[in-house]
C-alpha cells in the first residue's frame, strides 16, 4: 500500500465512522518503532507505522487510523484531543476506536540480562545491564556475576 492509497482509505474511514471530511495529510513513517501512529497538530498530519499493516493486517491498521482520526478531528474542532481529555475518550467510545494498539509480533522478544549471586546463588533477570562492580545481591550483599541466558 502506498501513501495515496492510505490517504483514500483514511478519507473513507473518516466519512463512514466520523461523518466528517479528512482534508489533510497522512503517510507512512518508517522511523516509527514503538507506536502504531501519531498525530502532529502543528502540521495537521498523521503518521502511521507500516509494520502494523505488514505484521498485523488491515484490521489493526484501521483501528490505529481511527484512533489518530479522533485526535485529528477534535484538534480541528478546538476540543480536547489529548488522551486524558473527556472529549477524546467520548469520541473514541462513539467510533469504536482502540485506546492502544497491540504490540508488534516482531517486537515481543525481550532480551534480558541474567545475573547470579556468587554467595547465595539467587538469580536475577533484568532488562537493563547491571554494573556488577557497583551493585550487589539484594539478599546477602554478595558479588553478582553475569550468567548466560540458559542459566
Amino acid at each position: 500500500m502506498e501513501d495515496e492509497q492510505l490517504l483514500e482509505w483514511t478519507k473513507e474511514i473518516s466519512r463512514r465512522d466520523f461523518a466528517r471530511e479528512f482534508r489533510d495529510d497522512i503517510r507512512f513513517n518508517p522511523r516509527l518503532r514503538t507506536t502504531g501512529g501519531r498525530y502532529i497538530p502543528k502540521e495537521r498530519r498523521i503518521e502511521i507505522n507500516r509494520l502494523y499493516l505488514e505484521e498485523c493486517g488491515p484490521e489493526e491498521l484501521e483501528g490505529i487510523i481511527k484512533h489518530e482520526l479522533c485526535h485529528y478531528h477534535l484538534h480541528i474542532e478546538g476540543k480536547g484531543y489529548h488522551h486524558r481529555d473527556a472529549d477524546f475518550r467520548r469520541l473514541m467510545e462513539e467510533t469504536g476506536s482502540p485506546r492502544h494498539c497491540t504490540p508488534l509480533p516482531s517486537s515481543k522478544k525481550q532480551d534480558f540480562h541474567h545475573y547470579r549471586c556468587r554467595r547465595c546463588g539467587v538469580t536475577y533477570r533484568r532488562k537493563r545491564r547491571v554494573n556488577t562492580d557497583k551493585y550487589r545481591c539484594g539478599r546477602c550483599k554478595g558479588i553478582l556475576e553475569k550468567v548466560d541466558d540458559g542459566y
